[in-house]
């Protein structure tokens, strides 16, 4: 049934990808106008739908610029229930600005964060309201067209590479592959440790679209777990330490992709009870009655809930949490790391492009 369901969703995927085609078309001939700001406008995006890592790029990113250039960071703000432009404050709620806006805005508190549907109209707000403003980092725009930015970084997924994959609704590509070419670089994310350089090599073959567009290769880092309260044990932090055999977990995930971290946390937790939840879950009393219960469950000596960055921020704002709960949650940090000794090339990219517009 599945399969069949499939072969009936591909007519739409033709007719959807005559849209999308069509929409382009008329941008790359000028006949809908994209807006252009006088200063660097760096887009990070992709072309499917699901996750591929923006996020932790977009703070690599900032984290690069912060301390030479006023930065902001503009988001549609995913999943947010308030409407229209908002800055986003670490005082903001994850439905007054989405959960992924405010995870930025807790740990780069120096930089502007900002809420906005139509891109054009963020940047305008944003200039207007902090003029000193260098450099604006759009979150998911590569397919806003009315905004052209400086320096477009497509992501792609190395599990699940666009080049692979279909139109939706039939698969979950968001536009045609020819789209490829408005990137200026390309990053294949969560690259796994057994790719060899001939795996690389293969990929590069198959999703570089033009001799002028740079390809990268990036993996997920993680870093010991954090103490989602103040309450926490944080005798328990450094568990990624201690003997695998007594460690227990409850893994709370709300992401669209939580394959990695559980792969990873495995290396460090004998017993791992998984509860995942949809992307972007807003959490209920009913969802904490189910961590606790599967707490209580494990039968390790040393025991703890851990979860995503961007599932903390929306956990956080649960008040009514048992104060033994809160005292064994933990939230795991997330970087990249960019291989083959390609990192100084990925920051020279950024860093010139930002000086010399």
């Amino acid at each position: 049934m599945g399969n069949r369901r499939s072969i009936l969703l591909y007519p739409f995927s033709i007719l959807y990808r005559m849209v999308t085609d069509l929409r382009n078309l008329l941008y790359d001939t000028g006949i809908l106008k994209s807006e252009e700001f006088d200063l660097p406008v760096i887009c990070i995006g992709n072309i499917t739908v699901g996750g591929t890592g923006k996020t932790p790029h977009a703070e690599y990113i900032i984290d690069l610029l912060r301390k030479d250039f006023k930065v902001a960071l503009l988001s549609r703000g995913y999943k947010r229930r308030s409407k229209g432009f908002r800055f986003v404050s670490q005082h903001s709620s994850v439905e007054d600005a989405g959960d992924e806006p405010l995870q930025v805005t807790i740990k780069f508190p120096e930089i502007i964060v900002a809420v906005d549907r139509d891109r054009s109209n963020g940047i305008r707000t944003i200039l207007k309201e902090h003029p000193e403003t260098e450099v604006i980092i759009l979150d998911d725009g590569f397919q806003h067209r009315k905004v052209r930015p400086g320096l477009s970084i497509l992501l792609t997924d190395s599990s699940r590479l666009i080049t692979r994959d279909f139109m939706m609704p039939y698969g979950n590509l968001r536009e045609n592959l020819n789209n490829m070419k408005r990137a200026d670089a390309i990053v294949v994310t969560k690259t796994p440790e057994t790719y060899s350089g001939e795996d690389m090599e293969r990929v590069a073959r198959e999703v570089k679209g033009n001799e002028r567009q740079k390809l990268f290769f990036t993996s997920i880092s993680y870093a010991d777990f954090i103490p989602l309260f103040r309450s926490a044990h944080t005798e328990k932090s450094g568990l990624l330490q201690q003997n695998r055999e007594n460690n227990g977990t409850v893994l709370v995930t709300g992401i669209a992709s939580p394959g990695e971290v559980k792969t990873y946390l495995e290396k460090y937790f004998k017993e791992i009870i998984h509860l995942d939840f949809p992307d972007h879950h807003y959490f209920s009393e009913k969802d904490f009655e189910k961590i606790s219960k599967a707490l209580k469950e494990l039968r390790s000596e040393k025991k703890v809930v851990i979860t995503t960055e961007k599932d903390a921020v929306r956990l956080r704002e649960f008040a009514n949490i048992d104060d033994s709960l809160k005292r064994s949650l933990y939230f795991i940090p997330v970087g990249i790391t960019i291989l083959n000794e390609k990192k100084n090339e990925f920051d020279n990219m950024i860093i010139e492009y930002v000086r010399k517009n």
